[in-house]
């Protein structure tokens, strides 16, 4: 981390180079499953992974950012990375650089790749770091599926202004004749990714034409040209995992999968940091009688997302704990959140340079009709809500780059 800044500089050239070096492990990975969107990447992969795992498959994956360990991005074969080959493998890709400029999440990836090639698996699910086109990832010729989560305005400057223009770098992992499974869209970035399509030839299976999923009481009903499958409910929590869960079994179905796979997937997947409940540790005894909940969305699409959980949840007053980035649509994000919380205690997230002042936090909370102030740290605002609203929800909130600094003090 301290070789390579952890600056953004989307771009293939570098990549491609130091894969060259490496002898292109990219070509020899297993077959992968590529996935991009802004919201719903990772629980997508986590429950895709699920249904696959079920089959008795082994599954590589990386993901991107790590919350408390490393480790977390490259997965072998159904295990985190051990350190020992973590080490080994990083110093391998250090010595193949030999100090050219490289970004933090251009040598991660090289890394990844580079493990993957070196151990057996059936399927590699890879997931974009930031937008498609450029990313460091989309340097896989030919994938065996695309998958295309939903797509909003977030990291605008450097994916675009607007819907249109972020959805054209998404759909940048777009491969000639390569099927992609496309999650439910907004009309103007389905529009675009339908016409990069058009032109690759690459058949598309889309939310509300090919496929839909919903929820029917405590059931998933999903539906394809296939039939109809009567699911339980997502084992991760919200209603916008309704629609995740559909875009995985949508994908497990390209790939030939069945209604085994399915149930897997919605029932079997684990992804921290997506409306958790905390359990154990310091954090959750200094929350006393009051429910402790950890969520790492930082959009607004993040934020109507965590809103609709919220309401749809037994009645309980909810006191929001937030630290942001400065680079976010801070007030987007907790406009939909003002209707279902009833404070907001800011706090800075610690170590990150990038963060928002807990100050400026709680001045966009007052903002969009929040009763806001400010604490020292988490611990501090997790205590001192517990003395004064016992019994209450606590959601900390705003960032994953916050909530893995809290599950990592929470132990």
């Amino acid at each position: 981390m301290s070789l390579h800044p952890k600056v953004i500089d989307l771009s293939l050239g570098r990549m491609q180079l130091l894969l060259e070096k490496l002898g292109h492990p990219e070509r020899a990975i297993p077959p992968v499953i590529h996935i991009a969107g802004t919201n719903g990447k990772g629980s997508t992969q986590a429950m895709i992974r699920a249904g696959l795992e079920a089959a008795g498959l082994r599954v590589h994956a990386y993901t991107s950012p790590h919350l408390a360990r490393f480790h977390e991005r490259i997965r072998i074969a159904g295990h985190l990375i051990p350190e020992p080959d973590l080490a080994a493998l990083l110093e391998e890709v250090e010595a193949a650089n030999a100090g050219d400029p490289m970004t933090f999440f251009e040598i991660t990836t090289a890394t990844a790749f580079l493990a993957f090639s070196r151990n057996p698996a059936d399927f590699t699910l890879l997931e974009v770091g930031l937008g498609g086109r450029l990313d460091a990832t989309n340097v896989i010729d030919t994938p065996r599926l695309t998958v295309i989560t939903p797509v909003s305005i977030d990291h605008t400057q450097y994916l675009g202004e607007t819907l249109p223009e972020i959805a054209g770098e998404k759909a940048g992992i777009l491969k000639r004749r390569v099927p992609c499974v496309v999650a439910r869209q907004a009309d103007a970035a389905l529009e675009v990714i339908e016409a990069r399509a058009a032109r690759l030839m690459a058949p598309l299976s889309i939310a509300g034409q090919h496929w839909a999923a919903a929820r029917e009481g405590d059931a998933l009903i999903y539906q394809d040209e296939r039939g109809l499958m009567d699911l339980p409910r997502p084992s991760l929590p919200g209603p916008h995992q309704i629609d995740n869960a559909g875009t995985a079994i949508a994908s497990l179905r390209a790939l030939g999968f069945g209604a085994a796979e399915a149930r897997a997937a919605v029932t079997g997947a684990e992804w921290p940091a997506r409306m958790q409940r905390l359990t154990h540790g310091p954090l959750v005894e200094a929350a006393g009688t009051c429910e402790l909940w950890l969520d790492g969305g930082h959009n607004p699409a993040g934020g109507a997302a965590i809103a609709a959980t919220l309401a749809a949840m037994p009645a309980r007053p909810t006191h929001l704990i937030c630290g942001m980035l400065n680079t976010k649509d801070v007030t987007g994000y907790m406009r939909p959140l003002a209707a279902v919380a009833k404070s907001l205690t800011a706090v800075a997230i610690p170590g990150e340079p990038n963060t928002l002042p807990a100050e400026a936090t709680a001045a966009a909370a007052a903002e969009v009709g929040l009763s806001a102030r400010i604490a020292a740290d988490v611990a501090e605002a997790v205590s001192s809500l517990a003395q004064a609203h016992p019994g209450a929800r606590l959601l900390i909130c705003g960032s994953l780059y916050l909530a893995g600094r809290v599950l990592r003090a929470n132990g």
